[in-house]
Protein backbone atom coordinates (compact mmCIF):
# COMPACT_ATOMS: atom_id res chain seq x y z
CA UNK A 1 0.00 0.00 0.00
CA UNK A 2 3.25 2.29 -0.66
CA UNK A 3 2.06 4.15 -3.40
CA UNK A 4 -2.22 4.83 -2.67
CA UNK A 5 -2.61 7.88 -0.12
CA UNK A 6 -6.49 8.51 -1.15
CA UNK A 7 -9.56 7.68 0.41
CA UNK A 8 -11.49 6.07 -3.12
CA UNK A 9 -9.08 3.32 -2.38
CA UNK A 10 -11.13 2.27 0.46
CA UNK A 11 -14.06 1.45 -1.66
CA UNK A 12 -11.83 -1.28 -3.08
CA UNK A 13 -10.92 -2.82 0.32
CA UNK A 14 -14.41 -2.60 0.80
CA UNK A 15 -15.76 -4.44 -1.92
CA UNK A 16 -13.52 -7.16 -1.26
CA UNK A 17 -14.97 -7.72 2.31
CA UNK A 18 -18.44 -7.63 1.07
CA UNK A 19 -17.57 -10.47 -1.20
CA UNK A 20 -15.57 -12.16 1.36
CA UNK A 21 -18.21 -15.17 1.36
CA UNK A 22 -18.32 -15.50 -2.89
CA UNK A 23 -14.63 -16.13 -2.87
CA UNK A 24 -14.96 -19.15 -0.41
CA UNK A 25 -17.66 -21.06 -2.33
CA UNK A 26 -15.41 -20.55 -5.51
CA UNK A 27 -12.30 -21.33 -3.64
CA UNK A 28 -14.25 -24.77 -2.05
CA UNK A 29 -15.73 -25.43 -5.61
CA UNK A 30 -12.21 -25.62 -7.16
CA UNK A 31 -11.79 -21.99 -8.47
CA UNK A 32 -8.10 -21.24 -8.77
CA UNK A 33 -6.51 -18.61 -10.23
CA UNK A 34 -4.67 -19.26 -12.79
CA UNK A 35 -0.70 -19.45 -12.89
CA UNK A 36 2.09 -18.30 -16.23
CA UNK A 37 4.08 -21.89 -16.85
CA UNK A 38 7.71 -20.11 -16.73
CA UNK A 39 10.57 -22.02 -17.47
CA UNK A 40 13.91 -21.40 -15.51
CA UNK A 41 14.54 -17.72 -14.04
CA UNK A 42 18.00 -16.30 -14.25
CA UNK A 43 18.14 -16.98 -10.59
CA UNK A 44 16.75 -20.71 -10.63
CA UNK A 45 19.31 -21.06 -13.57
CA UNK A 46 21.96 -19.51 -11.60
CA UNK A 47 21.49 -22.28 -8.52
CA UNK A 48 21.04 -25.28 -10.92
CA UNK A 49 24.30 -24.65 -12.17
CA UNK A 50 25.78 -24.06 -8.54
CA UNK A 51 24.02 -27.25 -7.79
CA UNK A 52 25.91 -29.41 -10.76
CA UNK A 53 29.11 -27.42 -9.85
CA UNK A 54 32.61 -28.49 -7.95
CA UNK A 55 35.27 -26.85 -6.31
CA UNK A 56 39.01 -28.18 -5.62
CA UNK A 57 37.55 -31.74 -6.82
CA UNK A 58 34.47 -31.36 -4.59
CA UNK A 59 31.14 -30.82 -4.37
CA UNK A 60 29.12 -27.58 -3.82
CA UNK A 61 27.13 -27.58 -0.87
CA UNK A 62 23.13 -27.27 -0.54
CA UNK A 63 22.50 -23.33 -1.47
CA UNK A 64 19.00 -24.19 1.02
CA UNK A 65 21.45 -25.45 3.54
CA UNK A 66 21.57 -23.40 6.88
CA UNK A 67 23.33 -20.01 6.68
CA UNK A 68 26.23 -21.24 9.46
CA UNK A 69 26.95 -24.35 7.15
CA UNK A 70 27.37 -22.47 4.20
CA UNK A 71 29.21 -19.54 6.23
CA UNK A 72 31.74 -22.30 7.03
CA UNK A 73 32.14 -23.61 3.53
CA UNK A 74 32.74 -19.86 1.95
CA UNK A 75 35.20 -19.30 5.28
CA UNK A 76 37.30 -22.67 4.26
CA UNK A 77 37.68 -21.28 0.74
CA UNK A 78 40.84 -19.51 -0.71
CA UNK A 79 40.41 -15.96 -1.72
CA UNK A 80 40.48 -17.01 -5.20
CA UNK A 81 38.21 -19.74 -4.79
CA UNK A 82 35.10 -17.19 -3.61
CA UNK A 83 36.35 -15.13 -6.35
CA UNK A 84 35.58 -18.13 -9.11
CA UNK A 85 32.73 -19.17 -7.69
CA UNK A 86 31.34 -15.33 -7.43
CA UNK A 87 32.19 -15.12 -11.73
CA UNK A 88 30.69 -18.72 -12.11
CA UNK A 89 27.49 -18.35 -10.09
CA UNK A 90 26.71 -14.33 -9.62
CA UNK A 91 22.73 -14.37 -8.98
CA UNK A 92 23.50 -17.52 -6.73
CA UNK A 93 25.76 -16.32 -4.63
CA UNK A 94 24.20 -12.86 -4.46
CA UNK A 95 21.11 -14.58 -2.64
CA UNK A 96 22.77 -17.20 -0.60
CA UNK A 97 22.19 -16.59 2.82
CA UNK A 98 25.03 -17.66 4.94
CA UNK A 99 27.37 -16.24 2.11
CA UNK A 100 29.25 -13.45 3.36
CA UNK A 101 27.87 -9.81 2.44
CA UNK A 102 30.87 -8.34 0.88
CA UNK A 103 31.22 -11.36 -1.24
CA UNK A 104 27.27 -10.99 -1.72
CA UNK A 105 28.16 -7.34 -2.99
CA UNK A 106 30.07 -7.94 -5.37
CA UNK A 107 28.14 -10.97 -6.89
CA UNK A 108 25.10 -8.87 -7.23
CA UNK A 109 26.79 -5.88 -8.98
CA UNK A 110 28.00 -8.71 -11.23
CA UNK A 111 24.30 -10.19 -11.58
CA UNK A 112 23.18 -6.40 -12.20
CA UNK A 113 25.69 -5.66 -14.95
CA UNK A 114 24.49 -9.13 -16.77
CA UNK A 115 20.67 -7.85 -16.33
CA UNK A 116 21.69 -4.82 -17.85
CA UNK A 117 23.11 -6.20 -20.82
CA UNK A 118 19.78 -8.09 -21.18
CA UNK A 119 17.50 -4.96 -20.86
CA UNK A 120 19.73 -3.18 -23.40
CA UNK A 121 19.30 -5.57 -25.90
CA UNK A 122 15.57 -5.57 -25.30
CA UNK A 123 15.12 -1.87 -25.81
CA UNK A 124 16.14 -2.46 -29.34
CA UNK A 125 13.98 -6.00 -29.87
CA UNK A 126 12.04 -5.60 -33.09
CA UNK A 127 10.18 -8.05 -31.75
CA UNK A 128 8.50 -6.24 -28.59
CA UNK A 129 5.82 -3.25 -28.99
CA UNK A 130 7.19 0.01 -27.95
CA UNK A 131 6.04 0.14 -24.48
CA UNK A 132 7.84 -3.23 -23.79
CA UNK A 133 11.05 -1.37 -25.26
CA UNK A 134 10.40 1.28 -22.78
CA UNK A 135 9.69 -0.96 -20.16
CA UNK A 136 13.04 -2.34 -20.97
CA UNK A 137 14.64 0.90 -20.67
CA UNK A 138 13.46 1.95 -17.47
CA UNK A 139 14.41 -1.34 -15.99
CA UNK A 140 18.14 -1.03 -17.57
CA UNK A 141 18.39 2.55 -15.97
CA UNK A 142 17.39 1.03 -12.62
CA UNK A 143 20.23 -1.47 -12.69
CA UNK A 144 22.49 1.17 -13.72
CA UNK A 145 21.14 3.03 -10.42
CA UNK A 146 21.82 -0.11 -8.40
CA UNK A 147 25.12 -0.48 -9.40
CA UNK A 148 26.38 2.97 -8.43
CA UNK A 149 30.03 3.14 -6.63
CA UNK A 150 29.18 2.79 -3.03
CA UNK A 151 25.68 0.60 -3.18
CA UNK A 152 25.53 -2.47 -1.63
CA UNK A 153 23.12 -4.69 -2.52
CA UNK A 154 22.65 -7.51 -0.60
CA UNK A 155 19.72 -9.79 -2.66
CA UNK A 156 18.72 -9.19 -6.49
CA UNK A 157 16.43 -10.92 -8.40
CA UNK A 158 15.95 -9.40 -12.47
CA UNK A 159 12.67 -11.90 -12.57
CA UNK A 160 9.51 -10.38 -13.18
CA UNK A 161 8.71 -7.08 -11.28
CA UNK A 162 11.99 -7.76 -9.83
CA UNK A 163 13.38 -8.04 -6.10
CA UNK A 164 16.17 -6.43 -4.26
CA UNK A 165 17.57 -5.66 -0.52
CA UNK A 166 20.07 -3.33 -0.20
CA UNK A 167 22.57 -1.90 2.93
CA UNK A 168 22.96 1.44 4.43
CA UNK A 169 25.94 1.33 6.80
CA UNK A 170 28.38 -1.99 8.18
CA UNK A 171 26.02 -4.66 8.50
CA UNK A 172 29.02 -6.94 9.91
CA UNK A 173 30.49 -4.10 11.67
CA UNK A 174 26.76 -3.26 13.24
CA UNK A 175 26.00 -3.12 16.80
CA UNK A 176 22.14 -2.77 15.78
CA UNK A 177 20.27 -4.32 12.89
CA UNK A 178 17.22 -2.39 11.29
CA UNK A 179 15.04 -4.02 8.36
CA UNK A 180 12.63 -1.74 6.49
CA UNK A 181 9.56 -3.77 5.27
CA UNK A 182 7.54 -2.53 2.53
CA UNK A 183 3.92 -2.80 1.39
CA UNK A 184 1.94 -3.07 -1.66
CA UNK A 185 3.26 -1.92 -5.66
CA UNK A 186 7.07 -2.62 -3.70
CA UNK A 187 9.92 -3.93 -7.21
CA UNK A 188 12.65 -2.98 -8.76
CA UNK A 189 11.03 -0.04 -10.31
CA UNK A 190 9.71 1.53 -6.96
CA UNK A 191 12.59 0.53 -5.20
CA UNK A 192 13.73 3.93 -4.95
CA UNK A 193 11.78 7.63 -6.24
CA UNK A 194 13.08 10.70 -6.99
CA UNK A 195 9.35 12.15 -6.12
CA UNK A 196 8.29 11.46 -2.89
CA UNK A 197 11.43 9.73 -1.75
CA UNK A 198 10.58 8.87 1.57
CA UNK A 199 7.29 6.38 0.27
CA UNK A 200 10.32 4.10 -1.41
CA UNK A 201 12.36 1.99 0.60
CA UNK A 202 15.78 3.28 -0.28
CA UNK A 203 14.20 7.10 1.06
CA UNK A 204 12.76 4.69 4.22
CA UNK A 205 16.32 3.15 5.11
CA UNK A 206 18.32 6.71 4.43
CA UNK A 207 16.02 8.72 6.24
CA UNK A 208 15.90 5.73 9.07
CA UNK A 209 19.92 5.37 8.93
CA UNK A 210 20.52 9.36 9.37
CA UNK A 211 18.22 9.43 11.98
CA UNK A 212 19.48 6.34 14.07
CA UNK A 213 22.51 8.11 13.52
CA UNK A 214 21.71 11.34 14.75
CA UNK A 215 19.68 9.78 18.00
CA UNK A 216 23.14 7.79 19.38
CA UNK A 217 26.59 8.74 17.03
CA UNK A 218 28.40 6.24 19.39
CA UNK A 219 25.94 2.90 18.30
CA UNK A 220 26.89 1.14 14.97
CA UNK A 221 23.30 0.67 12.94
CA UNK A 222 23.20 -0.69 9.84
CA UNK A 223 19.49 -0.52 8.06
CA UNK A 224 18.21 -2.80 5.27
CA UNK A 225 15.67 -1.71 2.40
CA UNK A 226 14.63 -5.00 1.99
CA UNK A 227 12.50 -5.69 -1.06
CA UNK A 228 13.05 -9.15 -1.34
CA UNK A 229 9.50 -10.39 -1.37
CA UNK A 230 7.07 -10.60 -3.93
CA UNK A 231 4.68 -7.55 -3.21
CA UNK A 232 1.08 -7.28 -4.36
CA UNK A 233 0.26 -4.80 -7.21
CA UNK A 234 -2.36 -2.39 -6.10
CA UNK A 235 -5.44 -3.23 -3.56
CA UNK A 236 -6.81 -6.45 -4.81
CA UNK A 237 -6.91 -9.38 -3.83
CA UNK A 238 -3.66 -10.32 -3.21
CA UNK A 239 -3.30 -7.39 -0.58
CA UNK A 240 -6.53 -8.26 0.51
CA UNK A 241 -5.46 -11.89 1.69
CA UNK A 242 -1.68 -13.35 3.47
CA UNK A 243 -0.88 -15.22 0.27
CA UNK A 244 2.19 -12.65 -0.67
CA UNK A 245 2.58 -12.18 3.42
CA UNK A 246 2.86 -15.53 4.17
CA UNK A 247 5.67 -16.00 0.76
CA UNK A 248 7.13 -13.05 2.69
CA UNK A 249 7.51 -13.94 5.72
CA UNK A 250 9.79 -17.42 4.92
CA UNK A 251 11.92 -15.23 3.16
CA UNK A 252 12.23 -12.04 5.85
CA UNK A 253 12.82 -15.09 8.63
CA UNK A 254 16.09 -16.33 6.13
CA UNK A 255 16.84 -12.85 5.73
CA UNK A 256 17.23 -12.15 9.81
CA UNK A 257 19.01 -15.75 10.49
CA UNK A 258 21.17 -15.17 8.00
CA UNK A 259 22.88 -11.80 9.24
CA UNK A 260 26.18 -12.23 10.72
CA UNK A 261 25.96 -12.37 14.65
CA UNK A 262 23.35 -12.11 17.15
CA UNK A 263 23.17 -8.12 17.22
CA UNK A 264 19.72 -6.88 18.10
CA UNK A 265 17.56 -6.63 14.58
CA UNK A 266 14.54 -4.36 14.62
CA UNK A 267 11.55 -4.87 11.63
CA UNK A 268 10.24 -1.74 11.00
CA UNK A 269 6.71 -2.86 8.78
CA UNK A 270 4.88 -0.38 6.59
CA UNK A 271 1.24 -0.78 5.48
CA UNK A 272 0.94 -4.68 3.76
CA UNK A 273 4.81 -4.71 5.13
CA UNK A 274 3.16 -5.07 8.79
CA UNK A 275 0.97 -8.22 7.48
CA UNK A 276 4.60 -9.67 6.55
CA UNK A 277 6.20 -8.85 9.63
CA UNK A 278 2.69 -10.57 11.75
CA UNK A 279 2.77 -13.35 9.75
CA UNK A 280 6.65 -13.89 10.17
CA UNK A 281 6.38 -12.95 14.15
CA UNK A 282 6.34 -16.75 15.67
CA UNK A 283 9.12 -18.20 13.51
CA UNK A 284 11.83 -15.32 13.90
CA UNK A 285 14.49 -15.89 16.03
CA UNK A 286 14.94 -14.28 19.38
CA UNK A 287 17.35 -11.74 18.49
CA UNK A 288 14.26 -9.54 16.57
CA UNK A 289 13.95 -7.02 19.73
CA UNK A 290 11.54 -4.92 17.88
CA UNK A 291 8.30 -5.45 15.38
CA UNK A 292 7.37 -1.66 14.89
CA UNK A 293 4.36 -1.39 12.63
CA UNK A 294 3.09 2.16 10.61
CA UNK A 295 -0.19 2.22 8.45
CA UNK A 296 -1.14 -1.32 9.42
CA UNK A 297 -4.52 -2.79 7.95
CA UNK A 298 -3.88 -5.62 10.57
CA UNK A 299 -1.20 -8.20 11.61
CA UNK A 300 -3.55 -11.31 10.97
CA UNK A 301 -4.05 -11.56 15.08
CA UNK A 302 -6.27 -9.67 17.21
CA UNK A 303 -3.92 -9.37 20.19
CA UNK A 304 -0.44 -8.47 20.09
CA UNK A 305 0.47 -11.64 22.78
CA UNK A 306 -1.19 -13.80 19.62
CA UNK A 307 1.55 -13.05 17.29
CA UNK A 308 3.64 -15.41 20.13
CA UNK A 309 7.02 -13.30 19.99
CA UNK A 310 9.16 -12.21 22.54
CA UNK A 311 9.95 -8.62 20.59
CA UNK A 312 8.85 -5.64 21.78
CA UNK A 313 5.38 -4.99 19.41
CA UNK A 314 4.64 -1.05 18.51
CA UNK A 315 2.78 0.68 16.45
CA UNK A 316 1.72 4.15 14.83
CA UNK A 317 -0.74 5.82 12.86
CA UNK A 318 -1.27 9.54 11.76
CA UNK A 319 -4.89 11.31 12.12
CA UNK A 320 -4.97 11.48 8.41
CA UNK A 321 -3.96 7.85 7.19
CA UNK A 322 -6.49 6.45 4.96
CA UNK A 323 -5.83 3.27 6.11
CA UNK A 324 -7.45 3.71 9.71
CA UNK A 325 -11.23 3.30 7.94
CA UNK A 326 -10.25 0.12 6.23
CA UNK A 327 -12.30 -2.66 7.74
CA UNK A 328 -10.17 -4.17 10.77
CA UNK A 329 -11.71 -7.42 10.23
CA UNK A 330 -10.79 -10.85 8.59
CA UNK A 331 -13.42 -12.91 6.59
CA UNK A 332 -13.01 -16.04 5.09
CA UNK A 333 -9.22 -15.23 4.53
CA UNK A 334 -9.96 -11.19 3.55
CA UNK A 335 -8.45 -8.82 5.84
CA UNK A 336 -5.94 -8.71 8.32
CA UNK A 337 -7.57 -8.62 11.79
CA UNK A 338 -7.43 -6.21 14.42
CA UNK A 339 -6.10 -2.54 14.32
CA UNK A 340 -2.49 -2.68 16.39
CA UNK A 341 -2.85 1.05 17.13
CA UNK A 342 -6.32 -0.42 19.14
CA UNK A 343 -6.11 -0.69 23.20
CA UNK A 344 -7.50 -3.96 22.68
CA UNK A 345 -4.61 -5.38 20.57
CA UNK A 346 -1.85 -4.39 23.15
CA UNK A 347 0.79 -2.79 21.20
CA UNK A 348 2.84 -0.24 22.54
CA UNK A 349 1.22 2.95 20.41
CA UNK A 350 3.47 5.86 19.43
CA UNK A 351 3.26 9.52 18.40
CA UNK A 352 3.36 9.56 14.39
CA UNK A 353 3.35 13.31 14.73
CA UNK A 354 4.06 15.25 11.73
CA UNK A 355 3.39 12.62 9.22
CA UNK A 356 0.93 13.17 6.66
CA UNK A 357 -0.86 10.64 4.80
CA UNK A 358 -0.14 6.98 4.42
CA UNK A 359 3.17 7.23 3.00
CA UNK A 360 4.80 10.24 5.38
CA UNK A 361 6.34 8.13 8.17
CA UNK A 362 9.77 8.22 7.47
CA UNK A 363 9.76 11.78 6.50
CA UNK A 364 12.78 13.90 8.17
CA UNK A 365 12.07 16.07 11.26
CA UNK A 366 8.66 13.87 12.09
CA UNK A 367 7.81 11.84 15.04
CA UNK A 368 6.93 8.56 13.87
CA UNK A 369 10.85 8.84 12.36
CA UNK A 370 12.34 9.74 15.24
CA UNK A 371 10.36 6.90 17.30
CA UNK A 372 11.26 4.44 14.81
CA UNK A 373 15.58 5.72 15.35
CA UNK A 374 14.88 5.81 18.46
CA UNK A 375 13.67 2.05 18.98
CA UNK A 376 16.81 0.88 16.00
CA UNK A 377 19.52 1.99 18.44
CA UNK A 378 17.75 0.68 21.68
CA UNK A 379 17.01 4.21 23.34
CA UNK A 380 13.05 3.16 25.00
CA UNK A 381 13.05 5.41 27.28
CA UNK A 382 13.32 8.08 24.63
CA UNK A 383 10.35 7.25 22.20
CA UNK A 384 7.61 9.02 22.51
CA UNK A 385 4.32 7.65 23.38
CA UNK A 386 0.90 8.64 21.44
CA UNK A 387 -0.77 9.27 24.78
CA UNK A 388 0.42 11.64 27.58
CA UNK A 389 -0.13 9.06 30.15
CA UNK A 390 3.42 7.48 28.70
CA UNK A 391 1.98 3.58 28.80
CA UNK A 392 3.84 2.55 25.88
CA UNK A 393 7.51 2.83 27.51
CA UNK A 394 5.77 0.69 30.95
CA UNK A 395 8.22 -1.78 32.03
CA UNK A 396 10.89 -0.54 29.62
CA UNK A 397 14.61 0.50 30.33
CA UNK A 398 17.60 0.94 27.87
CA UNK A 399 19.12 4.46 26.22
CA UNK A 400 21.95 4.46 23.94
CA UNK A 401 25.12 6.61 24.26
CA UNK A 402 24.54 9.40 23.10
Amino acid sequence: MTSFDTTPQLNVWRALLALAVVFVMLATTGWTALRNQRGDTPLQASLSAWEDGRIGGHELPDPEAQPKKLARFFASLTAQDRASLVRKYPLAVGNMNGAPVELRYRANRLALEQARKVERERMHDSRLTAVGQQEAGRRMHRFEDLMEPGRHILAFDPEGSGRVAEVFGDLRGADRVSVVVPGVDTDLLTFQRTQRKYSAPVGMAESLHAAERKASPSTRTAVIAWADYTAPSGLGIDSATAMRAAEGSVRLNALVRALPGDKPVSLFCHSYGSVVCGVAARSLPAKVSDIAVAGSPGMRVEKAAQLHTSARVWAMRDSDDWIQDVPYLEVGGLGHGADPVSAAFGARVLSAQGAKGHAGYFEPGTASLMNFAEIGVGAYRSVHCAHEDGVCRTGLSGTAAA
